[in-house]
């Protein structure tokens, strides 16, 4: 088991940055695969970035890719996602996510991937 809590949000302008943060605790952080995700008001959480546990492979949805990045100290237990160049539209709740990864380089994109989710960090972008 894992337990995630994200911080890191707050209220930004347009153009601006922020970097949120994931702390997991247990031993065994370095054996999951790491997602964000994001939920606009009265949608679906909808898949944003992740990582494996390897820390060498990512992926990233297409309204995200060149302006987000998505990183892991395993040392610390936590993953991270540098938020660059942001847009009124990144307005959200943003959650990361963790799944026991089947191999070191197994990527999760789907919400349905992962079992274990944090409460979610607000983030709102100001135009």
């Amino acid at each position: 088991q894992v337990q995630l809590v994200e911080s890191g949000g707050g209220l930004v302008q347009a153009g601006g940055s922020l970097r949120l943060s994931c702390a997991a605790s247990g031993r065994t952080f370095s054996t999951y695969a790491m997602g964000w995700f994001r939920q606009h008001p009265g949608k679906e959480r909808d898949f944003v970035a992740a990582i494996n546990s390897g820390a060498d492979s990512s992926y990233y949805a297409d309204s995200v890719k060149g302006r987000f990045t998505i990183s892991r100290d395993n040392g610390k237990n936590t993953v991270y996602l540098q938020m660059n160049s942001l847009k009124p539209e990144d307005t959200a709740v943003y959650y990361c996510a963790a799944v026991r990864g089947l191999y070191s380089g197994a990527l999760y994109i789907g919400r349905s991937d992962y079992d274990h989710w944090g409460q979610g960090t607000q983030v709102t972008v100001s135009s």
